[in-house]
């Protein structure tokens, strides 16, 4: 039955709220399709302003796969500021898409894409807006089959309540195999409802249904154990991991926003996981192997998106951009292409020991110098061995040296506060590294104009990473740690104004340690939150720490864990974790072993990067039949010709 469009409705209301352009939808490249022709039917969120959402990789590669296919039909919707949640309640309009402003729960399935556990809040306001039960056991027939994805479904047990399904990796295939079991159970009949449908899922081995698990705690609040409760769901769910992702060249028609985004450009993934083996790093651990995506596919990508949106910057995108085989060959192939233009080219993730200037002219071809961006994490020689994160200080300072040099005037460092192992001696080491970086950039350029930002931010120790044991450290340790490397910086004149100094204190990194370690317990803390007024919570000024500190008091009066229980405390090696019955092909002894080696009384043990090294045996190739796939082919970019 057709599902009519709820803009007429919302039209006449879009002038009381702030940036209504959010909601009007009808962007270039994006998709309205014939709702009657379709066989199933996504909404696909991402749980935050339009602003962060609508540039979202993620998102747009899967609304573009699933629309491609005749009998399938994506819409997309994004958080709504509070302002026009207020009026869609006052007026009883339900979240609704953005391309046809449908009512998300006339849908199949509502798929969420999560980066960050901080939008959890945002997806039970849109539950709520929607009319779907907040909770999965109450949900009927008539409801969408809320799906979550993206890297925080690794571990999505704090949300098991409020999903029916969780997929692990990469989406491109996944989707098409989710919408074919939906479709041949609807031309059944639907036998069985919702129920049967989701059984499907389950027992193809790469869905995760919480509801067909059940967990049990030991009395002093650890798990006992987590076991299917439905005959033929396997007892662990298995990531998806794309192979050819030449054969995946998504997005071929991108989005381009009517409103300001977080990113004004078009950005091509020129390779997919990393195995540099930093401890710290989830994203690099959960999409192993590395997957390269051949130059000349990049070429086709690059030249195909500057025509279809008009975008004059180009983001070649990975975990570390420049660690691609052909990186070379690759900026020297698009600056040929694109000399002359109004085309600039940007790296946004490069690595100190990755870094190099030809590679960096190649890149302010047609553009500006801006800024350059290197993360050491580490403030001491010592910590970065801790983390894996191969680089000296020597390193270092010889990268800035040829910046500054060939007429860079700023560098970006970025670093974590609260890694394990880390004392106060690491932290003000910091300080220590950004003088000596201001003063090699004055010697080198000769000048005194030369600038060094200094960034921190807290660790969070991650599901699937060889830090996934270790404590978290606490608010109070992290706001005095900052504050003395915060005087250390100011203390000496020579250098103070030359160095920019950004942090955020401990409060959201020790909310953001308890959603993402934490267990179905933690999902009453969340709607707590929600049911207080929690909205945007990955905006500070949205952020209450208090509201999270009450909640979760609050949720957790009756059990045996606390907010410390979940983040300051150090796991034992028997612990059952809230995520071990998911697979992300990573071996659980290797990750201990590998987090022993960190914390090694001799001195931390370092992993070479296996992409040019034999194997270390982390799993993931075997158990999950892939391989890693890195050039060189050989083949050049060659400039277009001109017509």
């Amino acid at each position: 039955m057709t599902v009519e469009s709820l803009f007429p409705r919302l039209e006449a209301l879009l002038p009381s709220v702030q940036k209504p352009i959010q909601y009007v939808g009808g962007e270039l490249n994006s998709v309205s399709k014939d709702w009657d022709t379709a066989s199933v039917r996504w909404a696909l969120m991402y749980p935050d302003a339009y602003e962060v959402g609508l540039p979202n990789q993620g998102v747009q590669i899967l609304y573009e796969v699933l629309n491609e296919r005749e009998h399938l039909l994506a819409e997309r919707t994004y958080s709504v500021w509070p302002d026009m949640e207020a009026v869609m309640r006052e007026h009883q309009i339900p979240q609704f898409t953005l391309d046809s402003h449908r009512p998300v729960r006339a849908f199949d399935v509502f798929g969420l894409s999560f980066s960050t556990e901080l939008g959890y809040t945002n997806m039970l306001t849109a539950l709520d807006l929607a009319g779907i039960p907040l909770y999965a056991v109450d949900r009927t027939d008539e409801d969408p089959i809320v799906l979550a994805g993206g890297h925080a479904a690794f571990n999505p047990e704090p949300i098991a309540d409020f999903i029916d399904a969780a997929v692990l990796g990469d989406g491109e295939e996944i989707v098409l195999a989710i919408s074919e079991v939906i479709r041949e159970w609807k031309d059944e009949g639907s036998p069985g409802g919702r129920d049967e449908v989701l059984l499907r899922l389950a027992k193809s081995g790469g869905v995760y249904i919480p509801k067909f698990f059940s967990v049990d705690y030991l009395p002093d609040g650890r798990i006992q154990r987590v076991v299917p409760n439905r005959t033929g769901v396997p007892f662990r769910t298995a990531k998806h991991t794309v192979m050819d992702l030449d054969a995946w060249p998504y997005p071929k028609k991108p989005l381009v926003p009517l409103a300001e985004t977080v990113h004004e450009r078009f950005s091509v993934e020129i390779f997919r996981g990393c195995t540099r083996g930093c401890r710290f790093c989830q994203a690099g651990m959960i999409t192993r192997p590395v997957r390269e995506r051949s130059i000349t596919t990049i070429g086709d990508m690059v030249e195909n998106g500057l025509k279809k949106t008009g975008f004059e910057e180009v983001g070649l995108l990975s975990l570390s951009s420049a660690d691609h085989s052909e990186i070379a060959d690759v900026a020297k192939g698009l600056g040929d292409r694109y000399e002359g233009s109004n085309v600039s080219l940007s790296l946004p993730s490069t690595r100190v020991d990755a870094f190099n200037i030809t590679l960096a002219n190649e890149f302010s071809r047609n553009g500006r110098r801006s800024g350059l961006t290197f993360a050491p994490e580490g403030g001491s020689d010592r910590l970065r061995k801790v983390i894996n994160k191969m680089v000296s200080e020597e390193d270092l300072i010889r990268t800035v040296a040829a910046a500054y040099s060939h007429g860079w005037r700023q560098v970006k460092l970025y670093f974590m506060c609260g890694l394990p192992t880390e004392t106060d001696e690491d932290v003000l080491a910091i300080a220590d590294l950004a003088k000596r970086v201001i003063a090699t950039g004055r010697e080198v350029s000769g000048r005194n104009d030369v600038r060094c930002t200094v960034s921190i931010g807290g660790f969070v120790p991650k599901p699937h990473t060889p830090f996934q044991w270790a404590s978290q450290l606490g608010v109070e340790e992290t706001d005095a740690r900052l504050a003395k490397l915060n005087a250390a910086i100011r203390s000496d004149k020579k250098y103070a104004k030359a160095i920019g100094f950004r942090y955020h204190d401990g409060k959201p990194g020790i909310i953001e340690g308890l959603l993402s370690r934490g267990d179905r317990r933690v999902g009453r803390i969340i709607e707590e939150v929600w049911r207080d007024g929690g909205r945007f919570d990955g905006w500070s000024e949205h952020f209450s720490y208090e509201r999270w500190i009450s909640s979760t008091e609050k949720a957790l009066a009756d059990e045996p864990v606390d907010l410390a229980w979940y983040t300051t405390r150090e796991r034992e090696y028997a612990e059952v974790l809230p995520w071990d019955h998911l697979d992300s092909g990573l071996d659980r002894d290797w990750l201990w072993e590998d987090w022993q080696d960190a914390l090694d009384e001799d001195g931390a043990i370092e992993v070479e990067d296996c992409r040019w090294t034999p194997c270390f045996d982390c799993g993931v190739c075997p158990q999950m039949n892939t391989e890693i796939q890195i050039g060189p082919t050989g083949k050049k970019l060659l400039p277009l010709s001109v017509v």
